[in-house]
């Protein structure tokens, strides 16, 4: 039988968030609903209510959460009910020609659950990244869930959904940073911290960590940067060629998603380097490059997917590191909120105030 409970809706472009009603059908075959109880509050879920990324209103926002599965449907043999799961936005298939070639992180099929949520008048909603977890329970495929070791803090383990793990993926399954090489992270905000902490774990050397924000580079250098560089007020390109004996880094990842900070990025790398660009730019940007430039200089250019993680694989180790002390989550909890919270939440964000609010159930 449906049920009914709240949840946080964008109902047009660029209006404050409402929490309203929410309308969740019993689990179909291949689905499972999840009560959950954290969720953080994450860019994307800005990008959407502004339009940012499709006009698919009304959307339920949310994505990066954790909670325990209440029902499964027809199927299902992955996850039961009262399992602790984080939730992910990319349930691979199995079947298409990545998943074949043993490669299941690059999935060309990913999934979601098949019914839609609804308002109470039936108006469908769009779930962000197939989610939608700013609601007491939500619906998704259960391939979407990824059991973990239930001891772990869900408003930490929650962020491995999406912000974090993509920082972390950039570092460790993309840029591949090995013990002892020299990283430079330009954008430290959530994924770009994360991605500091990534290299730290991946055993980097030297960690440099840039921004326009001096806050943001102080809780860099919390988390593992060895060195800072204010962008504002110094060419970063030559203070991270400084940095590292005038060759520039071995990894350089880009955690913006802008034009300027991608040139940056490929300048400041070291000859046969490797960028990554984990930061999601807008549909309009172009990139401009001396294609002698790209030819000379070797190495590779790479964009990274989630952190290039397979959820099955990765959630449960990074949980593991948490539990031992070996990997800091819960620096990445600025604040916890209720559910009526997010639209002020979305403000602190915008003005770079916190890494994450999580809205806590």
């Amino acid at each position: 039988m449906a049920q009914v409970v709240r949840g946080v809706i964008a109902r047009a472009k660029g209006a404050p968030v409402e929490v309203v009603p929410v309308v969740v059908p019993d689990p179909g075959p291949g689905e499972a609903v999840v009560r959950v109880q954290a969720c953080g509050v994450c860019h994307t879920d800005l990008h959407y209510r502004e339009g940012g990324i499709n006009d698919e209103f009304p959307f339920l926002l949310g994505h990066e959460a954790a909670g325990v599965v209440e029902s499964v449907g027809e199927g299902v043999d992955e996850v039961a009910p009262g399992d602790y799961v984080i939730l992910n936005w990319r349930a691979v298939c199995g079947r298409c020609r990545a998943c074949k070639r043993g490669r299941p992180w690059y999935c060309f099929a990913t999934h979601n659950a098949k019914q839609r949520m609804t308002l109470e008048d039936g108006t469908e909603l769009s779930p962000a990244l197939g989610i939608g977890a700013f609601a007491e329970k939500t619906l998704v495929a259960a391939g979407q869930c990824t059991k973990v070791d239930p001891a772990a803090s869900p408003a930490a383990a929650g962020l491995l959904g999406c912000g974090v793990m993509a920082g972390l993926g950039a570092a460790i399954n993309t840029g591949q940073v090995g013990r002892g090489d020299s990283v430079a992270v330009i954008g430290c905000g959530g994924v770009g911290n994360a991605a500091v902490v990534g290299s730290l774990l991946a055993g980097a050397g030297r960690i440099i960590a840039v921004d326009v924000d001096d806050r943001k580079l102080e809780t860099a250098r919390q988390l593992g940067a060895t060195h800072t560089v204010n962008s504002r007020t110094v060419d970063p390109v030559a203070a991270i060629r400084e940095l590292t004996g005038g060759n520039g880094a071995d990894v350089v990842i880009e955690a913006v998603g802008r034009p300027e900070t991608y040139r940056q990025a490929f300048y400041a790398r070291d000859l046969a380097g490797t960028v990554v660009l984990v930061g999601v730019p807008t549909p309009e940007m172009t990139l401009e490059l001396p294609l002698l430039d790209v030819f000379g200089r070797g190495g590779a250019l790479k964009s990274s997917w989630y952190g290039d993680c397979l959820p099955e694989r990765d959630f449960p180790m990074l949980i593991d590191l948490y539990l031992q002390g070996r990997l800091d989550l819960d620096a990445f909890v600025s604040e916890t909120i209720p559910l009526d919270g997010v639209e002020e939440a979305f403000a602190r964000m915008h003005r770079g105030e916190v890494l994450r609010s999580v809205v806590v159930f």
